[in-house]
């Protein structure tokens, strides 16, 4: 509990990790004391992610102003949305705190960062892996806006060292490194209820976002140039329409393009595999390959400096892919096949790392001193 404060999540409400962060605020905040200010409910074709009993606050909801589906186009549009509307929700921002005062804003992402910074609120930041990654580096004016906003924060937090590196590189900044966490109560309780039966662990399946960022295609290639029957379960939690169309081209009989699933549904997948692929060009701290060796799945990754700060137990279950390898498929497969017959009992300090809870209350922790 934060002392004589509100937390409001200044976030858009159909980001799926704002809201993990949110779903653990509310085991640990009294009612009351916790809320949701959002421009974005349901739209793209993005799952509608608050509850009825969720206190939402709204600035200026811009879901009618965006495409009915995702594609690049549609990037570019909605960011375009947001910087026209950008005087406005600030403006909102600003008549929303002057009535509420006791409050501190949790900003999720750099848009809502920046939001809170021009607005002069009371924040903590947390940016997502591209926006300090990437994104300041392609655009002067993105890394202008974004040392202007990091400063302005009561603190900032990021999930992994690479992130740290980079935020205070390019604003001086020193972030707080706060694991992503996941939702270890909801794995465990389906874990012991799919105990109760029998679970084959045969399928191979892509669990990151259909778009060039996460190499989708060479997973396809690299598949297609091994001899054997090895069909893929593609979960896709967000995708680019036109990268979409050209991976579907590619896939063969027995592939399933699963799009958006429910997090148990991907845990019944994470449970029944063999193997989960996971290669994106860049990457952070990313939570679904950590649920993945939790629900006992073998996870193949390219290699990103997240891996050097697992615990052992946790590494084990991960195979390192070589992509100027030509036949990283079939041994990440073998690799899969010999480790998967040891069940993952993990070790304290991979439950102590990886509780999304105990991370919310690290955070908590943090606020409680800063203000």
């Amino acid at each position: 509990m934060i002392k004589n404060k509100e937390l409001v999540f200044l976030c858009g409400s159909r980001d799926f990790h704002a809201m993990d962060w949110y779903r653990s605020a509310q085991e640990q905040i009294p009612a009351g004391k916790l809320s949701l200010l959002t421009d974005l409910i349901q739209s793209e074709g993005y799952t509608k992610l608050i509850h009825e009993d969720d206190i939402v606050h709204k600035l200026l909801i811009i879901d009618n102003f965006l495409f009915k589906s995702q594609s690049n186009f549609g990037n570019l549009w909605r960011n375009f949305i947001k910087l026209i509307f950008l005087p406005l929700q600030i403006f909102l921002l600003k008549c929303f705190y002057n009535k509420k005062k006791e409050v501190v804003f949790h900003a999720h992402g750099m848009y809502y960062i920046w939001l809170a910074a021009a607005a002069n609120v009371p924040f903590i930041g947390t940016p997502q892996g591209s926006e300090i990654l990437l994104r300041p580096f392609r655009s002067k004016i993105y890394l202008f806006f974004s040392l202007k906003a990091l400063k302005k924060a009561l603190f900032i937090t990021v999930d992994s060292v690479k992130m740290k590196e980079k935020c205070y590189e390019i604003s001086s900044v020193n972030p707080e490194i706060i694991q992503n966490g996941i939702d270890l109560k909801s794995i465990d309780i389906f874990l012991k209820n799919k105990n109760k039966t029998v679970i084959n662990k045969n399928k191979i399946v892509s669990q990151r976002g259909m778009t060039s960022l996460y190499r989708i295609e060479d997973i396809i290639t690299s598949r297609d140039q091994v001899k054997g029957y090895f069909p893929i379960s593609f979960i896709n939690p967000f995708y680019e329409n036109n990268y979409r169309h050209k991976v579907l081209k590619k896939i063969r009989r027995g592939d399933e393009d699963l799009g958006r699933v429910s997090r148990v549904k991907m845990y019944e997948l994470f449970s029944q595999s063999k193997l989960v692929l996971s290669i994106p060009s860049s990457d952070s701290s990313p939570r679904s390959v950590y649920e993945a060796i939790f629900c006992g799945a073998i996870v193949g990754i390219t290699y990103h400096p997240y891996f050097d700060l697992l615990p052992k137990d946790m590494k084990n279950r991960i195979f390192l892919i070589d992509l100027e390898d030509e036949d990283w498929f079939i041994k990440a497969i073998n690799y899969s096949e010999k480790t998967s017959k040891e069940e993952f009992i993990p070790s304290k300090e991979a439950l102590n790392m990886f509780d999304q809870r105990k991370s919310f209350a690290k955070i908590l922790n943090l606020i409680e001193r800063a203000v």
